[in-house]
């Protein structure tokens, strides 16, 4: 049986942590910050990659695969995108191992790289060498290529799935004729993300603008989804950039225009990763575990046989086939628990994990036709006859999707302030939550809020009213309004 959780509210990270283990979801790799992603975390992040993958397909974007290794002198081409990743590259200096008496391997001093690779930190750099090879005329315009990969960012303090040293994740890098191709592609990408948060992970983000110093490094403008947390945390769910020409000119890549004229390429590349995962933990968890949206979850109804002698096992396995069977032809993900554990210890495993509704029947229900049925997200029980529970689960499971994100948008516009004094912001950033305030647009007020009181602005929305609006801090004419918030 599960081990009991820490209590969520006054020991978040050690309850999030504890998640993550006994829900089976992940582990901790023998290499200082990586991840062993366990069986039932990749089939969550399967169904979340799946889904998005068949949104950009639709959008007509393809699939492929670039190098894992990059030259370091392609990130030297594009001097802030060098400066943003410098401290967290890995550097491969050597080639090979050899045996050695005194200390079993060692590196061969002999095969030393004339030049050393970096081990891929995000892929514009070596996409762009290729983009130049393939890019010549306005007739291979646009390139809208994405590519399933892992990535290294070299990180000193980490936490599974939100943070670590290496991670799974999709990057997208498109190449277009025009700056409103561009600008076109990065804000439709931006509202695929957003559809995928609300509509399928049952997290409400809030879509905006980065401000200069919270943007991609190399990129024009940076676009993101911000969700709040379960402990009123902002979480950055995905970013959507314009890179303008930048890359395009660190990499030389013009092509020609229909009046034969000689341009840059446009760019854009836009992510998300295996952080979408600890953000439907740290969104729905609960004292008992997970709560999964059904959309993504592996296991929609997991099904609790109850019986005593294999006599009952026979009667009540004979019972539910044709129920299951119904279930998976109405496209439910069903599994049934036939393990030896008591059912209370099913239940408790099975809530831990997050499946949304469970289904239990015992040799009373099998005598009187029902089953008797538990909802994850409420805990509410009832019992229905066999054929009312396979028309009425397609129903129950829409119904908690939708539960699910109206409780999270809920929680955030509890947790959402607007002040208009710096002192009043120092309190709720303190308490916890979002402030939506007025930003005079200067790094230097935004340098020192940071320093501070560690929150960030985690975007400029783009319902933004600054019209009346005092910077909250300098007390100047509001630029923009934003949303300030304690992040991960």
């Amino acid at each position: 049986m599960s081990k009991r959780l820490p209590d969520r509210n006054t020991e978040f990270s050690r309850w999030y942590t504890q998640v993550v283990n006994q829900a089976c979801l992940a582990d901790y790799g023998p290499v200082k910050g990586t991840m062993v992603i366990r069986p039932y975390g990749f089939q969550l992040w399967d169904n979340i990659k799946e889904t998005f993958d068949k949104m950009i397909k639709n959008t007509g974007h393809v699939n492929a695969y670039f190098p894992l290794f990059i030259p370091k002198s392609f990130l030297a081409r594009e001097a802030e995108h060098v400066e943003g990743f410098a401290k967290e590259c890995a550097v491969v200096t050597h080639t090979r191992l050899k045996a050695d008496e005194d200390h079993g391997v060692v590196v061969d001093p002999e095969s030393k790289l004339e030049e050393e690779i970096i081990v891929r930190p995000t892929s514009e750099t070596v996409i762009w060498s290729m983009y130049k090879k393939w890019i010549q005329s306005y007739r291979d315009l646009p390139i809208l290529i994405n590519q399933w990969a892992n990535v290294v960012r070299w990180e000193m303090r980490t936490r599974l799935f939100l943070r670590t040293s290496e991670f799974l994740w999709q990057e997208g890098h498109t190449a277009h004729a025009t700056a409103a191709e561009a600008q076109q592609e990065t804000m439709d990408i931006l509202e695929l993300y957003r559809q995928l948060a609300d509509d399928y992970l049952a997290i409400p983000v809030i879509t905006g603008l980065k401000t200069e110093s919270e943007k991609f490094a190399g990129a024009d403008k940076t676009y993101c989804i911000e969700a709040m947390m379960g402990d009123k945390r902002a979480l950055q769910a995905g970013t959507s950039h314009n890179l303008g020409q930048n890359f395009a000119k660190a990499f030389d890549v013009t092509f020609q225009t229909k009046d034969n004229q000689e341009e840059w390429v446009w760019a854009t590349s836009w992510g998300i990763s295996t952080r979408l995962v600890g953000a439907v933990i740290l969104t729905h968890g609960d004292e008992k575990g997970l709560r999964l949206p059904p959309k993504i979850a592996p296991v929609q109804v997991i099904v609790i046989p109850i019986s005593k002698d294999d006599q009952q096992t026979a009667e009540v396995k004979a019972y539910l086939n044709p129920i299951i069977a119904a279930l998976e032809r109405s496209g439910v993900r069903v599994q049934v628990d036939w393990t030896d554990n008591s059912p209370g210890f099913k239940f408790n495993e099975w809530e831990m994990k997050g499946v949304p509704l469970r289904m239990e029947a015992g040799p009373r229900d099998v005598q009187q036709g029902n089953v008797v049925l538990a909802r994850r997200d409420t805990g509410e029980k009832q019992v229905l006859a066999k054929n009312e529970a396979v028309e009425k689960i397609p129903y129950l499971l829409e119904n908690i999707q939708q539960g699910l994100f109206d409780q999270a948008l809920k929680f955030r516009e509890e947790n959402t302030h607007n002040i208009e004094s710096y002192d009043e912001f120092k309190k709720v950033i303190k308490k916890g939550g979002f402030v939506r305030c007025g930003w005079d647009g200067t790094e230097k007020t935004e340098t020192r809020v940071k320093e501070e009181t560690k929150a960030t602005i985690r975007c400029i929305p783009f319902d933004e009213n600054p019209s009346g609006l005092t910077c909250v801090f300098s007390g100047q004419p509001a630029k923009h309004e934003v949303i300030y918030a304690k992040a991960y």
